[in-house]
């Protein structure tokens, strides 16, 4: 992938290329040869990379001294080979030639320049590690421009030319020796100005040598001289007054439009010999200068003719106009000469000689005053010629066209020249002279265009070709950054030319504009996407100096604008200076081999793919040509017959062209032909694996013998992953690469036939007849979504514009991508079930490349079985890993935190690769003890290594890991603070000292500024590091902290008699709290993002609402002790605070949890009572009222927003019904904000009709309540129940109850190991048989609850109690009767397991367990009662009822468990024995005691009883009245 920098180095490719041709080998065994080979040069790099690494780490600092040996190496062999050229003694080496040398040197001089570029950065940010590299790559560039001279100098004829080139390529040397020197003395010293001064003047000697040995190459000279040339003849436009002509107007016209044409011919032999040999470009570049001379001579002739003062002043400027056009060309060819290769080099220079032709032209039509028509074609035909070059070579893009915009380009055009040819007919006819010349200017317009537009889509159906090698996109365009910083540099031309207009000036300062802001912008893009932190910065700190310099300017423009003087214009050139030198140097960093596009390479299938346009749209230019010239001789004599069946010919040529032309694009659009092939290729592939399923369902599938399973898995497996590889990026040139779809969709069915194959062939060596048919349908499921990947790319044609095809295109890709996980899935599956690893250790090495487990493998060593899908799940595992390690190190600052996350993450790999190797290795022999140790050791180093990734991504992520301590903490004095609310709701909030609310009132003030600075310094550590970014977070919430403290002692010193003052205190507090909680989640998630990220607006917005709440905080706190104006100030406080809650019951993030709408009902209820007060209130106009309302309100609407959005959100509510809620959720909400403001201007200006409009909006509210209920109602359906029904209330408690029930009994199983089911009876000991006998009481008490509750619905259902809200008391009554049974059966039933549980641990006695049973017995009947009142008798519920009252016999397991206890305490009894005293008065004596203790106990019985009787008498006054008769 190109952004995967390691992805584009030349071993990582061949390793790339050598897997993704595997698949096509049909030799077996040169297939598996290739495959291994690929792996093992794989893992031979991934060791290379790590000791690399582990080397730089140990020999780093030493890089520039290396580098600075190789310097001064160089140019002692400079040295020796000036010796020998002296004594003629140099000669070439073998292969070198002079043509290759000029051309490596020109090359290699662009290498230098970038390096030290990059050289010059990385020492003035003090970055060691990058500067060594930048050193390193600089010597090696030095070392081929070194050759490059010697090679130059071997091969020319003149000794002296020689001796210079090898001078100056010393003087290179000598110079970049001193500037690594510097940049090393400039690490030491990092912010030291004078260092970082020496060190930009070294560079700028080192760039002025570079330029000198490149003007040392053969031919260059010439140019500099042709240039030099240039400007001295210019020289002759600088006079104050021209000199008057010598010549006639006729000779002087004449003489112009011949040096014209000679010029423009000449302009088109320094194009053509930039292209060829040195010596033909001097050559040309010679007589263009010649030509230049002469042509100026003539204008300023011309110049000499002209009356008007203006008009010679316009003259001589277009006179400079083609001067400065001239260089330019001549600048272009020297550039494309030295560097043939270069980027965009051919366009530029393509450019430069209609910059020519048109400047030529604009000089003409001002001058010349020929017959009608003819200046006009003549222009016209000058153009045409400029843009023939175009058709010549397509092999560089022309523009930036797509494919489908040169469709669009062409039919405009043709459209436009159509209209033209028709009025140059036309007006040829009438005569009309003027029009025919504006005819004639559409005319060569569109054809121009037409141009364009074929060579573009020649180029694109060149490159499209699947056998042309595909370029790839680089960091940063460098076409895009020389047009602009051409663009620039003649604006600036343009701005402090003295003759310049105030229009031009405008113009001017507009392109700068533009240009600027495309550069930054590119910057920007380039410093997001490079992974080198010194470019990164380089990019950031190049876009600052040219924003900077430009902003500078258009303050001077400004001023210029307003005042044309001469100070203005001083000024404003002063200010262009800085511009031209920060965009010449950004250019020139740009241009590093590093971050260049690799161009694409057309074959000779591409090339004849391209020719039907090109013939086209040459026969179009010939042909137009022609009739140019006819219509340039019929405009003057219109009455030639000939002639006009002559242009009638040449008209008919042209259409006919341009017909051929639309029709040869729209025939080679781009990946048409190749979609429709590969169609073909899967449909074969479908019927196959078809052919393939009916023999496997006949049992008739072949097995094949020649190759064994595992060689196949490996194979499919290998295909089935490139095919993954290429979905997305077919998906992408469907939508918008038309150049690139042929090539992929290409690749994409290349892999189908060896799929096809693989799978076929896994299948008939698999036994199990279900394995081999979903592998075969697996596998089709696979080519059926190609193959309609395929149609929806067709359809799309790489067309950007095609919108309506793209969302098939994306659904098409995620369908195919299913596919291929679920064949993986399968074929892992099948890999571990016989110990092949091979796929998922490759898997590992991908991810490796491309840069938490928990090794339960230590368990599963007495099962090999499954170490299968461990395997595999540790390769998932790692995968996703590594993907998010990589991005970690990326983004993990300081650099070498990202450093160390990403080695330890490769050292991790290495892991994973051998415990799978050992997993794998272990089921093959699942006995081999030896194996089993290594896998342990394995899983130890693992584990180990995991730990260590954890705590690089800890150490490289403290401000996000602050930030989420801090927001916990947050979250917890926001807990508390609610706490504190409800104590000072109570009037239990007390100081603990005789204090006042003055006391504390600074020191809130004081915190709550320290706040504010906090909150400013986590918004700015967003932006910056995690350093910055922990400190904030810690800092802010020590500080709120500290603030909740301060206020609640604040609060608490109000005193306990005004709690509503306390809470409006506390709730402007937890305000801040909760904005900063949202602040700190915001600022985790727009940590270390770009300035234009969605997150970043989001953590402005809540640092808003945290300034607003610290702000609402400190109007609070003033307004405390002015009793006149707290309520008005809790009031605002509370509207602020419920369109806080407001905006977040609008936005779209689901909450945290559901609940049920009867829940929701309830909540609404608040709102209710809420306005009713809020009513009272504004009509009282007091403050305790107001302060009330306030406190009231906010917990009503924030209880209504949150239960409204948990209700809405649940799975089982529709749509349109959350949608609703929703809706009227915030209608509501809004209609509450619009009353207290109507409340807080009845507070401000009172008056009657604004109390009357307290109604109105309470009606509103009430409305919104109303829908909100009918909402809440819709939510629950048919079944939907009022949560104050007493019936509903009932079933609740059944509910419970026996859920109660149910826990008491688990509780009474867990207090002995679980035995089998034992019956209570004689055999068990005491313990055992209340055990049993509380076991089965529970469980028999919970069944007749549940069934009490079933008999409950049934009733409702049959409507003897009300579905809606009951109103009838007796209804009420029954269910209170229910509920209060149901309630007595739980709680005696839970005292039951208590005593039993106690008194088999000998904590409690006999009696206090016979007495639980039988209050268990007593409920029980009274719950059937209660269910038997309204009751149907011969229901099935009642029936069920009671047979569960029969079944588990509640009573009799009773009786058993008050036997058992009844005969334990005999036994008991019976075991005391009674030592009777012999002596007679000790005998008397413990008689005597017996008697008292007898009386004693009989009169705590009788006190007993009594208390009993008097519980019972006052339960029977609260029992409903049909349980009072029922007993009776």
């Amino acid at each position: 992938k190109p952004e995967d920098l390691s992805a584009q180095l030349p071993g990582s490719k061949m390793v790339t290329s050598a897997k993704s041709s595997v698949p096509t080998v049909t030799d077996q065994a040169a297939a598996m040869q290739l495959g291994q080979c690929a792996k093992n040069l794989a893992t031979c790099l991934a060791e290379l990379r790590t000791s690399a690494q582990k080397a730089h780490e140990a020999c780093g600092p030493m890089e520039i001294d290396s580098a600075l040996t190789a310097i001064q190496t160089l140019r002692s062999e400079l040295q020796d080979a000036k010796l020998a050229a002296v004594n003629t003694q140099l000669k070439p080496l073998p292969g070198e030639s002079l043509e290759k040398c000029a051309q490596d040197l020109g090359s290699t001089s662009k290498s230098v320049g970038s390096s030290m570029a990059q050289l010059l950065t990385c020492a003035a940010q003090g970055n060691e590690h990058y500067t060594g590299i930048a050193a390193r790559e600089t010597a090696q560039a030095l070392k081929t421009l070194a050759q490059a001279a010697r090679g130059v100098a071997a091969s020319t004829t003149d000794p002296k030319a020689a001796a210079a080139m090898l001078d100056s390529a010393r003087d290179v040397m000598e110079g970049s020796a001193l500037l690594i020197h510097e940049a090393k003395q400039a690490l030491i010293s990092p912010g030291d100005t004078e260092s970082q001064q020496r060190l930009a003047q070294v560079a700028k000697a080192v760039s002025h040598s570079l330029n000198n040995c490149v003007n040392c190459l053969p031919g260059q000279k010439d140019v500099d001289m042709a240039l030099k040339s240039i400007g001295e003849a210019s020289k002759k436009l600088l006079i104050e007054t021209i000199p008057p002509a010598s010549k006639s107007f006729q000779e002087a016209q004449s003489e112009l439009n011949q040096t014209a044409a000679d010029l423009n011919q000449s302009a088109g032999e320094v194009v053509h010999a930039s292209r060829g040999s040195s010596s033909q470009l001097a050559v040309a570049s010679g007589k263009f200068s010649q030509d230049f001379d002469e042509f100026l001579d003539a204008g300023i002739e011309m110049a000499g003719h002209t009356q008007k003062k203006d008009d010679q002043v316009q003259v001589i400027g277009n006179l400079k106009n083609i001067s400065m056009a001239s260089s330019k060309l001549l600048l272009a060819a020297k550039s494309l000469s030295v560097d043939p290769a270069a980027a965009n080099a051919k366009n530029l220079l393509a450019a430069a000689a209609r910059a020519v032709t048109d400047s030529i032209n604009q000089l003409i039509t001002l001058c010349t005053q020929q017959a009608p028509g003819q200046k006009e074609c003549d222009n016209a035909l000058r153009e045409l010629e400029a843009v023939r070059g175009m058709l010549d070579n397509p092999n560089e893009p022309v523009s930036d066209l797509s494919y489908f915009d040169c469709i669009e380009s062409v039919m405009e055009n043709s459209k436009v020249l159509g209209e033209s040819m028709a009025g140059i007919s036309q007006n040829c006819k009438t005569g009309d002279v003027p029009a025919f010349g504006d005819c004639v200017g559409s005319a060569s317009k569109a054809l121009c265009g037409l141009t364009e537009a074929a060579g573009q889509a020649s180029y694109l159906v060149g490159v499209s070709d699947p056998n042309s090698q595909a370029g790839h996109q680089g960091l940063v365009d460098p076409i895009q950054f020389a047009k602009a910083n051409q663009a620039i540099q003649m604006a600036c031309q343009n701005l402090v030319d003295p003759d310049s207009s105030p229009s031009q000036v405008l113009s001017a300062a507009t392109i700068v504009a533009k240009h600027t802001s495309a550069l930054c912008n590119a910057c920007r893009l380039a410093s997001s996407k490079t992974t080198n932190p010194v470019a990164k910065r380089h990019f950031v700190q190049s876009a600052k100096e040219v924003a900077n310099s430009t902003a500078n300017l258009v303050k001077t423009i400004k001023a210029l604008d307003g005042d044309f003087s001469e100070e203005n214009r001083n000024r404003c050139r002063v200010a262009t200076a800085p511009l031209i030198e920060a965009v010449e140097n950004l250019t020139t960093f740009a241009s590093n081999p590093e971050f260049a596009s690799v161009p694409a390479q057309i074959s000779h299938e591409g090339s004849a793919a391209q020719e039907p346009i090109l013939h086209s749209a040459r026969s179009m230019l010939d042909s137009s040509t022609h009739l140019l010239k006819t219509a340039r001789s019929l405009v003057i004599n219109p009455k030639d017959p000939p002639t006009w069946s002559v242009l009638a010919g040449h008209s008919r040529t042209v259409s006919d062209s341009i017909k051929s032309l639309i029709t040869a694009i729209r025939d080679k659009a781009p990946g048409q032909r190749e979609c429709d092939s590969s169609i073909d290729n899967i449909n074969k592939c479908i019927r196959d694996i078809e052919q393939a399923s009916l023999a496997a369902v006949s049992q008739n599938l072949a097995s094949r013998d020649d190759i064994s399973l595992e060689a196949l898995q490996e194979q499919l497996t290998s295909t089935v992953q490139e095919i993954g590889h290429l979905i997305d990026p077919v998906s992408t040139a469907a939508r918008g690469e038309a150049s690139q779809l042929g090539h992929k969709v290409t690749q994409l069915a290349g892999y189908f036939e060896p799929l096809i194959v693989a799978s076929v062939g896994v299948a008939s060596k698999l036994n199990d007849h279900q394995q081999q048919m979903t592998f075969l349908d697996q596998t089709k499921t696979m080519a059926e979504s190609a193959l309609q990947m395929l149609y929806a790319a067709k359809e799309g044609g790489g067309n950007p514009k095609a919108s309506h095809t793209h969302d098939a295109i994306a659904e098409a890709a995620q369908l195919m991508k299913e596919a291929v996980d679920d064949i993986m899935v399968t074929l892992n599956e099948a890999a571990s079930e016989v110990g092949m690893v091979g796929g998922m250790v490759e898997s590992i090495a991908d991810a490796m490349a491309k840069v938490s487990m928990c090794c339960v493998i230590y368990k599963k060593l007495t099962c090999p079985d499954e170490l299968g899908g461990l395997a595999s799940q540790v390769t998932v595992d790692y995968s996703q890993l590594a993907v998010q390690g990589r991005l970690a190190a990326h983004t993990a600052e300081p650099e070498e935190i990202g450093f160390q996350i990403k080695s330890r993450v490769q050292e991790l790999g290495h892991g994973c690769i051998f415990l799978v190797q050992k997993a794998g290795a272990l089921q093959v022999t699942p006995s081999d003890g030896f194996t089993k140790r290594e896998l342990i050791e394995c899983a130890r180093a693992v584990t180990e290594k995991v730990s260590l990734v954890l705590s690089a991504l800890q150490a490289g992520n403290k401000g996000t890991q602050a930030c989420i301590t801090a927001a916990s903490a947050v979250s917890g004095i926001i807990a508390d603070l609610d706490t504190t609310i409800m104590f000072a709701s109570a009037g239990t909030l007390n100081a603990e000292n005789d204090e006042s609310f003055a006391d504390h009132r600074e020191n809130i003030l004081k915190t709550a500024k320290a706040l504010v600075e906090d909150t400013k310094m986590l918004v700015s550590g967003a932006a910056s590091g995690q350093d910055k970014l922990s400190q904030a977070a810690q800092s802010s919430a020590k500080t709120i902290t500290q603030l909740t403290d301060v206020v609640k002692l604040g609060a608490a010193s109000i005193g306990a008699d005004d709690p509503e003052t306390q809470v409006v205190l506390i709730n402007a507090v937890k305000d801040v709290a909760k904005a900063l909680a949202e602040l700190i989640s915001a600022t985790k998630c727009a940590a270390g993002k770009a300035a234009d990220d969605p997150s970043m607006y989001q953590l402005k917005s809540a640092a808003k609402v945290m300034v607003t709440n610290v702000t609402s905080l400190l109007k609070t706190v003033k307004a405390v002790e002015d009793e006149a104006t707290r309520g008005t100030r809790a009031l605002e406080a509370t509207i602020e605070c419920i369109k806080q809650e407001l905006a977040v019951f609008q936005s779209r993030d689901a909450p945290n949890k559901t609940t049920t709408p009867e829940e929701f009902i309830r909540m609404t209820k608040g709102i209710t009572m809420a306005t009713a007060k809020a009513v009272a209130a504004g009509n009282s106009a007091r403050q305790e009222d107001i302060i009330h309302t306030a406190n009231l309100s906010r917990k009503a609407i924030s209880d209504m927003l949150s239960t409204c959005k948990q209700a809405a959100y649940h799975p089982e509510v529709s749509e349109e019904v959350k949608n609703r809620a929703l809706m009227f959720g915030s209608e509501c909400t809004t209609g509450y904000i619009d009353l207290l403001e109507q409340v807080l201007f009845v507070l401000q200006r009172p008056s009657g009709e604004q109390k009357q409009q307290l109604a109105a909006c309470s009606k509103r509210v009430a409305g919104a309540v109303t829908e909100l209920i009918q909402t809440a109602e819709a939510m629950k359906g048919s079944e939907w129940v009022d949560p104050e029904d007493p019936t509903v209330i009932a079933e609740t408690e059944l509910l419970g109850a026996a859920a109660s029930i149910e826990a008491a009994a688990k509780k009474l199983e867990q207090l002995k190991p679980r035995a089998k089911p034992k019956q209570a009876d004689e055999t068990l000991n005491f313990e055992e048989q209340i055990l049993e006998a509380a076991k089965s009481i529970a469980a028999a008490t919970s069944a007749l609850v549940k069934s009490a509750s079933a008999a409950q619905r049934e009733l409702v259902a049959q409507g003897k109690v009300g579905l809606i809200p009951a109103n009838a008391v007796d209804d009420g009554q029954w269910s209170q009767g229910l509920i209060s049974a149901a309630r007595m059966v739980a709680a005696a039933t839970s005292n039951l397991c208590e005593a039993a549980n106690a008194s088999v641990q000998g904590h409690a006695s006999e009696e206090k367990l016979i007495s639980s049973a039988k209050q268990v017995a007593a409920s029980t009947a009274q719950l059937l009662v209660a269910c038997k009142v309204k009751a149907d008798q011969d229901s099935e519920a009642m029936r069920r009822l009671q047979v569960q009252v029969l079944l588990y016999n509640i009573k009799k397991a009773s009786d058993n468990l008050v036997r058992a206890a009844q005969k334990a305490a005999f036994d008991k009894a019976d075991d005391h024995n009674v030592v009777v005293k012999t002596k007679f008065v000790g005998g008397i004596a413990q008689i005597i005691a017996a008697q008292e203790e007898m009386l004693r106990k009989e009169r705590e019985l009788e006190e007993a009883r009594k208390k009993l009787a008097q519980i019972r008498q006052q339960q029977y006054k609260f029992l409903p009245s049909e349980l009072r008769e029922d007993s009776n």
